[in-house]
């Protein structure tokens, strides 16, 4: 060490140098989960959309009430790769039921008084989250494995 390295000038330069790079850090941290928050929730919406869409879909010619439910929770259950039944399935299903009846009286014209198809989701979602510990939207993540090339 120098007798130029222990000026006190420098020594508070050297400080205010590592200040500015543990703020800087802390903002590199503090965007990357505000856009990772972001990014789920553009995920979130684009899923309640196709979602919603398929859902409508599958139930436009239903003549009624019940078989619209039946034919929204088969859609449902095909968007979630759901092939065969459980206990936990079916709560969910049981749950969502509130939605696809919101949703058919809105495409019916039918009583479109409380609860609205988003006020119906929403409550969905809220008791998914506090029942599972983790968002409904999170079921639609499918890991898809690597598969190797083979050329034939």
């Amino acid at each position: 060490m120098t007798v130029v390295d222990t000026l006190p000038v420098l020594r508070a330069l050297e400080a205010a140098a590592g200040h500015a790079e543990t703020a800087e850090r802390q903002y590199r941290q503090e965007a990357a989960q505000r856009i990772a928050a972001l990014e789920q929730e553009r995920a979130f919406a684009y899923r309640r959309l196709g979602l919603v869409r398929a859902l409508s879909d599958a139930m436009a010619a239903a003549e009624d009430e019940p078989v619209a439910v039946a034919c929204g929770l088969a859609a449902l259950r095909a968007k979630l790769g759901w092939a065969t039944d459980s206990e936990a399935r079916d709560e969910v299903a049981v749950r969502f039921a509130p939605v696809l009846q919101a949703l058919f009286r809105s495409l019916t014209g039918e009583d479109e008084s409380d609860p609205s198809p988003q006020a119906a989701l929403a409550d969905f979602e809220g008791w998914y989250v506090e029942s599972r510990g983790t968002p409904f939207w999170s079921l639609f993540d499918r890991y898809m494995p690597e598969t190797p090339l083979v050329d034939f």
